[in-house]
């Protein structure tokens, strides 16, 4: 049975073709062959627009067409009645002649994958990645150069996906993000490196706030933020950012897990970050935008001998043209607007954010964990764990591993030092530490005597001392170890200093006299007054 097009489909043809649509714009719009409109409209005696805006009458139709037939197209047969007369060889085109003859000579292969090669550009894929999708997926047999000329005439077809502008009140949110800065000369080689772009611009007014950097980190990604703070003299209650790392350690779109340095300056200043959905940088189109004309008006092509003077000539021109502009979007001056929305900023705190360093350290067998050659204390709960820290210059923070919270607070200590809180020192022998005098026993009796004297006089202080004992075992030898020690408990010196010096100059040499030890004993000499130190803090 031949397709008939309805009689209000072919209304809609001779009406737009009465107002001038070209053929392509009609089969744009109502999904119909061009070729099918064309029949039509050279039924009814209509012109057509042809390519630069010419219209064209069409030829009469052949002597032989019947008035009565309408016109067809490739596949169907059209006509008022059944009594109509067959259509001749430019009007019916059965499907056999199409399998004989195939598409038109005018006709694109591509015709057929118009909506995959339409979503593709729009997509903002190439013509090579789009060409190879089609071969691969969906068995395309012509050639590369059939869909660049496709694409070529769909440029000017493609409906631009809609991006809606995101309106925020007053104070409400800010956007930030880095790009690539200008080329700026190193101090220390002499040759220009490529900076970076840290871009912060409010949602209501698109003022921006343009710093530049040679490197980042979490450290400097917050100082940057904390700058920012200050140039505009308040902060916005939110700050929408992207996934890179300095802000976010995991992107999730419902929990992500911020860095903590950074959250803690957001929270200083009473911001709440929002990173954006991963892979949605549309979210954050107007930094982008910023970052964007920064990057192609003021700073290309430029090369700058120091930072400082690229900071001064972007600081010179946001002053002078950027914040004076008048914007695409908003079709009012910068600066008035940014004026409007100061009010609406937090105020600042008094003090500026105090920085510290972050890390997750093991608490040890003797209960203590290490930062910068001091050791602290923590709770015995925590014996074993890896545990988040944070320091600065004044103090050392203990972060609970399961909750996130503040367990203590110690002052900052020197190298070697050490810090004990006397309610977290144990009740008992720890069993692990049990178990090493009970190894160190197993090694030999000297070695077992000197490992005991070292925790009876150091406490859980002298494990690590007594697991160093026990590693010049595995060095130099037991029996070497167990003379060591054996002279350490007759000098009267038993502690792991003396054990190493004597194993390093008499690895296999037989026993000393205490006559001979007298030099050792004498290279101990500051090591008494640390060992006396130590007794005193942990009398028992």
């Amino acid at each position: 049975m031949a397709n008939v097009l309805g009689e209000e489909k072919r209304e809609q043809i001779l009406a737009l073709g009465r107002l001038g649509w070209s053929l392509r714009r009609i089969e744009r719009e109502l999904h119909v062959r061009r070729e099918t409109a064309g029949l039509y409209l050279h039924a009814a005696g209509i012109p057509v627009r042809r390519r630069g805006g010419l219209a064209s009458s069409w030829p009469p139709w052949p002597a032989s067409t019947d008035a009565g037939a309408k016109p067809a197209t490739t596949g169907e047969v059209i006509t008022d009645s059944p009594e109509a007369k067959p259509a001749t060889t430019a009007e019916v085109i059965t499907d056999s002649a199409v399998q004989k003859v195939g598409r038109a000579p005018t006709a694109s292969a591509c015709e057929p994958y118009r909506e995959l090669i339409e979503q593709g550009l729009r997509l903002g894929r190439n013509v090579m990645a789009i060409y190879q999708d089609l071969v691969t997926d969906h068995g395309f047999a012509a050639r590369y150069n059939s869909v660049r000329r496709f694409t070529m005439k769909l440029q000017g077809q493609t409906t631009p996906e809609a991006h809606p502008v995101i309106v925020t009140e007053p104070g409400q949110e800010a956007q930030v993000d880095y790009g690539e800065g200008p080329m700026i000369r190193d101090a220390q080689t002499g040759k220009y490196r490529r900076s970076r772009l840290f871009v912060f611009t409010l949602g209501y007014s698109r003022k921006s706030v343009r710093l530049l950097t040679m490197q980042s980190s979490s450290h400097i990604w917050a100082e940057l933020h904390e700058r920012a703070f200050r140039r505009l003299g308040g902060a916005p209650k939110t700050v929408v950012l992207d996934n890179l790392r300095e802000g976010v350690l995991k992107p999730d779109w419902y929990d992500p897990t911020l860095n903590p340095l950074y959250r803690d300056v957001l929270g200083h200043y009473g911001v709440i970050a929002l990173p954006c959905r991963p892979y949605h940088p549309n979210r954050k189109g107007k930094v982008e935008s910023s970052v964007g004309h920064a990057q192609r008006t003021p700073l290309k092509g430029l090369r700058f001998e120091s930072l400082e003077a690229a900071q001064v000539y972007l600081d010179r021109w946001e002053e002078n043209w950027a914040d004076t502009r008048i914007h695409g979007t908003t079709k009012r001056q910068v600066s008035a607007m940014y004026a409007e929305e100061k009010p609406y900023l937090a105020p600042l705190p008094v003090e500026p954010f105090r920085y510290y360093q972050h890390g997750n350290r093991t608490v040890h067998l003797d209960g203590c964990f290490e930062v910068g050659g001091a050791y602290y204390r923590a709770p015995p709960e925590l014996l074993g764990r890896l545990v988040p820290v944070q320091w600065d210059a004044r103090c050392v923070r203990l972060i609970h591993p399961a909750t996130r919270q503040l367990v203590r607070e110690y002052p900052f200590e020197k190298p070697g030092h050490r810090q004990s809180p006397p309610e977290y020192l144990p009740k008992r022998t720890p069993p692990t530490t049990l178990q090493l005098l009970a190894r160190a026993r197993h090694v030999g009796g000297q070695v077992g005597a000197l490992c005991t004297e070292i925790h009876q006089r150091d406490g859980e202080n002298g494990v690590r001392r007594i697991q160093g004992v026990l590693a010049q075992a595995r060095k130099h030898g037991p029996q070497a170890l167990e003379r060591a020690c054996g002279l350490a408990m007759e000098a009267g010196v038993p502690n792991l200093r003396f054990v190493r010096i004597y194993l390093e100059k008499h690895p296999t040499e037989p026993p000393l006299t205490l006559r001979q030890v007298d030099p050792l004993i004498r290279e101990l000499t500051h090591y008494r007054t640390y060992i006396n130190h130590i007794t005193k803090e942990n009398p028992e």
